[in-house]
């Protein structure tokens, strides 16, 4: 019987180094973001036993690396639900689309499943004080799982970050620092502060693992069928990684067979480094200028683990997009009208990618098409003007 977490290491993608998963630990001395290996053979649940378990994440414990259930911290984070949009996808072209909606999440975003189990790990390894850049959702979602657990979080984020997550992180009693400029300088900022761990994107390795159990509930809601296509808003870049690591896992599991699903990337047309370094056919991205959006959320001119999302893109045979912010929000008041569902900007711009890639061919008529609402349209209230 395997025990709580079948964690066996961490390994460098970038360089094939491993490393101890039972220290407290950041980046490779290469430079580049660690991947969590588990010891699969080891893992003996069968997706019919998961039934009895709790509906959340942690029903997938063996292929998370939080060793002992005493350091699980949690706010009842998972097992969003996966809604078919029928109106919608008939007026899209796209008969068969479904949207996974992380706004029914904790904190309202799906930054929660990162920082549920980046907290839980770091805590577990010893790690009390955490600092991190972010645009907003993430850093709400971490300070609220460190207030959860008992930890102190320092949070910078750019002085045009949502309102709410300023909100977010002070209520709960994080130390909040507003920097004038993007997440870039915020990460500066960060660095320059003794006593914390960075929990920046990427620079820890466990929040992917959270992320990728999006990955993992969309299988098990389909019954172990993929979808074709899974269509998701692109800034670090995370959940997109993370969704790819956990479908590799499962059919290393044997629990599902086949080809995976084709992986898209949507960016904005205001900032979309991925998209260009894909349309380029480069291994990783260049910065990107004057970044600037309203999906806030994906505003990262240059992600640490961009190469992990252009080898993720080009081994399912997927693609990367940029859409301008006009169809976005176009997009976001359709599946409002047509759906009853208020999603944000970035999940928004799902909508509005799938739109041009079915007006191209790549996406066909009889695709099933799972697209990420990544967070609550109700953080965002400035993207709906009011009537006069």
């Amino acid at each position: 019987m395997t025990s709580f977490s079948a964690l066996s290491h961490l390994e460098c993608p970038r360089c094939g180094a491993t490393h101890d998963a039972d220290q407290i630990i950041g980046l490779c001395p290469c430079g580049s973001p660690l991947l969590a290996r588990y010891d699969l053979p080891s893992v003996t649940v069968t997706p019919a036993s998961l039934a009895d378990r709790a509906p959340n994440l942690w029903r997938y414990h063996e292929l998370l690396p939080v060793r002992s259930p005493d350091n699980v911290v949690t706010l009842g984070e998972g097992m969003t639900p996966l809604l078919p949009l029928p109106r919608y996808g008939a007026e899209l072209g796209v008969d068969r689309l479904l949207m996974k909606d992380e706004g029914l999440i904790p904190t309202g975003t799906f930054k929660a499943r990162g920082a549920a189990v980046g907290v839980s790990r770091a805590y577990e390894v010893g790690v009390r004080k955490i600092a991190m850049p972010t645009n907003g959702n993430a850093g709400s979602a971490w300070a609220a799982y460190a207030a959860r657990a008992g930890m102190e979080a320092l949070i910078a984020m750019p002085i045009a970050a949502p309102e709410i997550c300023r909100r977010e992180v002070t209520v709960v009693g994080g130390r909040l620092q507003l920097i004038d400029g993007l997440i870039g300088d915020a990460a500066a900022y960060v660095r320059e502060q003794p006593g914390y761990f960075d929990a920046s994107t990427l620079k820890e390795p466990y929040r992917i693992e959270g992320k990728k159990t999006m990955g993992l509930e969309i299988a098990e809601q389909l019954n172990w069928e993929l979808p074709d296509v899974i269509v998701y808003p692109t800034g670090g870049g995370v959940g997109i990684i993370g969704i790819w690591k956990g479908l590799l896992e499962l059919r290393e599991l044997g629990w599902i067979s086949g080809p995976l699903p084709r992986l898209v990337a949507v960016q904005s047309t205001g900032c979309a480094p991925i998209v260009r370094a894909w349309e380029k056919g480069l291994p990783e991205s260049e910065p990107w200028p004057d970044a600037k959006t309203i999906a806030f959320g994906i505003t990262v001119p240059k992600a640490l683990g961009d190469f992990l999302v252009l080898q993720a893109i080009a081994e399912t045979d997927g693609c990367a997009v940029a859409v301008d912010d006009e169809d976005i929000l176009a997009e976001q008041h359709k599946v409002a009208r047509m759906e009853g569902s208020f999603i944000c900007p970035e999940g928004a711009a799902n909508f509005a990618a799938i739109r041009t890639l079915r007006e191209s061919g790549w996406i066909r008529a009889d695709d099933q098409v799972v697209a990420l609402n990544t967070g609550a349209g109700l953080k965002y209230p400035e993207t709906v003007p009011l009537p006069s």
